[in-house]
Order: structure tokens, then sequence, then C-alpha cells
């Protein structure tokens, strides 16, 4: 069985009901759920908390029978770092580290895939991504 890690958008386009791309994140996730395993971390999970109310309305969404919520491992962490640090050598503007970095970098090292929209990963990780809206764009 396959572990996927959700990024933020495609989970906030789900729950919201995105017009564009909410029906095709909604099947893609039933279709990973069937047959793999759907991954969230700290990051994510915070990532979402700014688009609710109460924490409870957000763990309703998120059951542990469909989502194994999992700390972002150290090794993963310092992976983050040295990419975000390389973003920065090549002039990359940010000053502070990205939740992308530590979201793709987290997938790296559990050897996960990553259902995302954002295909930026592309660019630091070596990771198998799922792009839900890749049949809309």
């Amino acid at each position: 069985m396959k572990s996927w890690l959700v990024d933020t958008n495609v989970l906030i386009d789900h729950f919201q009901g995105d017009t564009h791309f909410g029906e095709r994140a909604r099947e893609i996730l039933g279709e990973i759920a069937e047959s793999g395993e759907l991954v969230i971390n700290p990051v994510i999970y915070a990532e979402l908390a700014g688009w609710f109310e109460a924490k409870e309305e957000l763990d309703l969404l998120l059951p542990t029978d469909l989502f194994r919520h999992e700390p972002i491992p150290p090794t993963a962490a310092f992976l983050a770092g040295q990419v975000f640090r390389q973003y920065r050598q090549r002039g990359g503007q940010k000053k502070r580290m990205l939740a992308d970095f530590l979201i793709g970098a987290h997938a790296t090292v559990q050897g996960y895939g990553l259902i995302s929209r954002d295909r930026g990963y592309g660019r630091y990780f070596r990771v198998e991504q799922l792009d839900p809206t890749a049949e809309i764009h």
C-alpha cells in the first residue's frame, strides 16, 4: 500500500468545494484512500487551520480512519533546510522557510507520493507527484 502526503491546496479545494478543482480533488482523494494511505503532517494541519473557525470542525474533516497524522522526521526537516539554502543561493527571494519545503522534504524522506497541484516541487525534490488538476489546466 502506497502512502501519499496530501498538500494543503488539494485539501482546501476539497473542503471549500472549489468550483474549478474541488470535484477532481475529491475524486483523487477517494481513489487513493481505497488503494493507499493519505497522510498529513503538522505543517499541512496548521495551513488548514486558518480556513476554519474551530479545531473540532477541522478534525471532523480529517478523520484518522482516512488521514494518518504524522510528525515531520528530523531528517526531513534538515533536508528542507538544505534545499531552502540552495533556493536562496540560486536567487530565491523568500527570507524564511516555506511550508512547501517541509512538505516536499517529508514526502521525499519517507518515500511517499505527493498529491499537490503545486508543480514547483519537482524543482527541489525527487518525489512522485500526482496533480489532481493536470487534466483541467
